[in-house]
């Protein structure tokens, strides 16, 4: 949806929207390619994945070819930023639901906690650096820079934020035993 907004990318897909410009691939796969390769940076911090690390790594592709395919682009300036906000905003329940259903961090997060833990950094100094790297190489590549860039790296953290407990699993949560469920069902 950010993209069908034309008014810029979020700042991971400044980065591969630059790429696809010199890899004839679909957006969606450049985002899997892109999802493997930072998979590969998890190997020297001793990163685990989860299957939602997988899960993130695929599916956020297809679903974007998927999307891609079916939104056109807006016509007037209105729609734009509607589809832009909406799209930054179901990135950010997105966010909130997969990190909340404890199955693993996106390959992205999973850099950052991995280099956050190794380097001994916070984890906003660390984000902010891998945001700052990947759209300034998209924007060397020709990537889709725009307003939507810095609106979605500045709403993106407190919109995660304040829908995580909406989502959270709580793992320590006692599983139910025979014991538990009434008779008679």
């Amino acid at each position: 949806m950010v993209l069908r907004g034309t008014l810029g990318a979020t700042p991971w897909d400044v980065l591969s929207t630059g790429l696809i410009r010199f890899i004839p691939v679909s957006f969606g796969t450049m985002t899997i390619i892109s999802s493997a390769f930072v998979l590969l940076l998890w190997i020297p911090l001793k990163q685990k994945p989860g299957l939602g690390t997988i899960a993130n790594a695929f599916l956020v592709g297809i679903a974007a070819d998927a999307t891609l395919a079916t939104i056109g682009e807006a016509e007037s300036l209105w729609a734009r930023i509607a589809l832009m906000l909406g799209g930054i905003f179901l990135n950010g329940v997105a966010t909130a639901m997969y990190i909340g259903s404890q199955l693993g961090p996106g390959p992205r997060d999973g850099l950052m906690t991995g280099l956050s833990r190794v380097s001994g950094k916070s984890i906003r100094l660390v984000r902010t650096g891998i945001e700052v790297t990947v759209v300034a190489l998209g924007f060397a590549l020709g990537g889709a820079l725009g307003v939507a860039t810095v609106i979605y790296a500045l709403a993106i953290g407190p919109l995660a934020q304040w829908m995580l407990p909406w989502f959270t699993i709580d793992l320590k949560m006692p599983h139910p035993t025979a014991q538990d469920i009434p008779s008679g069902l």
